[in-house]
């Protein structure tokens, strides 16, 4: 058996590969005592501890490895440090702490940033995409496409582009494109910082297109029907859309696009976004991530040396074997 963790913004989703999913809340994760958060996470996959040949991680920014590597070798969860673009709840640090110290074999993937082996100009910007991001466009390739974009929306929207089975370049949240709760910093946020009125962090975490309505969250503005909702369903479509041309103008130099996908659930995007594009999309779904992470798990565990083009760094175990 093999698992994957997707630790998104608001929530930690866990898959099998073969296609069993668990979700816990981020606020849940953080209270709840190591020994049940496992046996919850364990039940919820209708699984034992025993079984899990190998588990795949996706925490935070990824930003300080570029190789998936063991669990045990990883140093400061795989980041920089913490802090950055994004709320610090810290549901996802202690579902990482108690993977690792429960024994079960463990693989941290990298995300997409400066370090990574990437198309050199996209090294303009030190992050490109959070390593939940691999697990998507791994399951995406596995549907027998080499050369595509991926772009996840959600809470944020982030786009990735593959050429030849290869990541080669990736826009995060913060550069391009607002999701419904995230997004790049405008004027008016440059100006409240400097004048010490809002973090950085929180300007980015307040940019997405809710801050433009009345709706006091994205399941209320979702389950809307009147101009202000659709207004911003409309707004992130744009932007998703022109993002993800602006990414196939990188895809298409080195190779033809074959597909363009969306993930993160956001269906009712969809039909502008093809007709924005005037191209067909293909649907993922919000268990994409993880279900995709654990894919890489099992191929890595198979004896596979790079996914999407990063390395495999690891020295394989089974304390449980």
């Amino acid at each position: 058996m093999f698992v994957g963790m997707d630790h998104g913004t608001t929530a930690i989703r866990f898959g099998t590969d073969d296609r069993c999913v668990f979700e816990l809340s981020r606020e849940s994760a953080k209270t709840i005592p190591d020994p049940i958060l496992l046996e919850s996470v364990l039940s919820g996959l209708k699984i034992k501890a025993k079984d899990i040949e190998l588990f795949a991680i996706s925490y935070s920014m990824g930003d300080g490895i570029s190789e998936i590597t063991d669990m045990e070798r990883v140093v400061n969860r795989g980041v920089v440090k913490r802090g950055g673009a994004g709320i610090h709840i810290g549901g996802g640090t202690h579902v990482f702490d108690v993977i690792k110290r429960s024994g079960i074999p463990a693989i941290v993937i990298p995300g997409i940033h400066a370090k990574s082996d990437i198309d050199r100009r996209m090294k303009m910007f030190s992050h490109g995409a959070s390593p939940e991001k691999v697990g998507i466009a791994y399951h995406a390739h596995l549907q027998g496409y080499n050369t595509f974009i991926v772009s996840d929306i959600s809470s944020n929207t982030v786009t990735v582009g593959v050429v030849d089975g290869r990541i080669i370049g990736a826009l995060d949240a913060c550069i391009f494109a607002p999701g419904m709760l995230q997004g790049p910093l405008d004027l008016d946020a440059i100006r409240d910082i400097d004048a010490g009125k809002i973090s950085a962090n929180l300007a980015f975490s307040q940019s997405g297109v809710l801050k433009h309505t009345n709706f006091s969250s994205a399941e209320e503005l979702l389950n809307a029907e009147n101009e202000s909702s659709r207004l911003a369903l409309d707004r992130i479509s744009l932007f998703a859309a022109m993002e993800i041309a602006g990414m196939r103008i990188l895809v298409n130099e080195h190779s033809s696009c074959e597909a363009v996908f969306l993930s993160g659930g956001m269906d009712n995007v969809k039909k502008t976004v093809e007709e924005l594009l005037d191209t067909k999309i293909i649907s993922l779904d919000k268990w994409t991530a993880s279900i995709g992470c654990s894919e890489i798990a099992r191929d890595v565990y198979r004896g596979k040396k790079e996914v999407l083009g990063i390395k495999v760094d690891r020295t394989p175990t089974n304390k449980f074997k």
